[in-house]
């Protein structure tokens, strides 16, 4: 027998793989528009967007023109007058003052509740479930229902219109939500990793800052952001707890274009737009690791 004539060998169908039937077409699936979907983008966009171009529209206008006309229209004679006003009356300072207390605070979250959250994902026992049930407690308590209570014991501690008022609070206030996120991310480290370090006779420590930490990065990402949040647009602690210009952050400093006889508005969003961009712009850095440590708050 030649060797054009062998005969060859039989094809062998994969398993769970069906034949081609002739004459069948492949479907292809291909996702659906959904026009109610867009439509709903659409008009939450413009309800973000139209108030952002208002205000930076009216921080460009003049004092006489700013309640004059329609705001949605782009100013005629555009000026950065109002932006020159607000960096000479101390901006600077307030801008200082509020990033001290915003890495103050976030540097206190950290440093309890990376530890606390630690503690009662690994520990199983009653009191640690206990302890962090009456943790989140604080998530239900308002601070204007403290307040009172908060001004005593700062005024008793000798702390009142200092910067350390407006941090401590805060970071008391930030902590409750800050555990939450971070236990919901230790929940979804693998048990089977810690048991290979306790095999290798690794401390409760060195699991901490050589396993837990870095695979816990999206919910520390979250958890700075939210905190530096809660400390930038603080206004009830810095108005109770603070009366002289050296400790004023800059929310208090929009009370400087707010007169008995009127409101320079065009200075005002001035301001406005500009203490929202630095914090604006750390958002924008870090929002993946904001939108991914928020999805696993529930754990596994």
């Amino acid at each position: 027998m030649s060797h054009d004539t062998l005969p060859r060998p039989a094809r062998t169908r994969e398993p769970g793989r069906e034949p081609p039937v002739p004459g069948r077409r492949r479907r292809h699936w291909t996702r659906r528009a959904n026009p109610v979907a867009g439509l709903g983008s659409v008009v939450w966009l413009a309800i973000v967007v139209i108030p952002v171009y208002a205000m930076l529209s009216a921080s460009l206008t003049g004092q006489d023109k700013a309640l004059t006309g329609n705001p949605l229209k782009p100013p005629t004679s555009p000026t950065l007058d109002n932006y020159n006003t607000v960096l000479n009356t101390g901006f600077g300072h307030l801008l200082g003052n509020t990033v001290i207390v915003a890495v103050a605070v976030v540097g206190i979250v950290l440093v309890l509740c990376v530890p606390l959250a630690y503690v009662a994902v690994r520990t199983r026992d009653r009191w640690s479930t206990t302890a962090f049930r009456l943790f989140l407690l604080g998530v239900a308590i308002p601070a204007q229902a403290v307040v009172v209570p908060l001004y005593l014991l700062i005024a008793q501690l000798d702390l009142y219109d200092t910067l350390l008022a407006v941090i401590l609070p805060t970071a008391a206030f930030a902590m409750p939500v800050s555990v939450l996120v971070l236990v919901g991310t230790l929940r979804d480290v693998s048990e089977d990793l810690y048991e290979a370090m306790a095999l290798d006779g690794a401390s409760p420590l060195r699991m901490l800052f050589q396993l837990t930490i870095p695979l816990a990065k999206g919910g520390i990402s979250t958890v700075v952001i939210y905190a530096a949040l809660q400390a930038w647009n603080g206004f009830l602690f810095p108005l109770i707890f603070t009366q002289s210009d050296g400790p004023r952050v800059l929310t208090l400093g929009l009370f400087n274009y707010v007169s008995q006889f009127g409101v320079n508005i065009p200075a005002l969003l001035a301001s406005v737009v500009l203490s929202g961009i630095p914090i604006f712009t750390v958002y924008l850095v870090a929002r993946r690791a904001l939108v991914g440590g928020l999805m696993g708050v529930g754990g596994k």
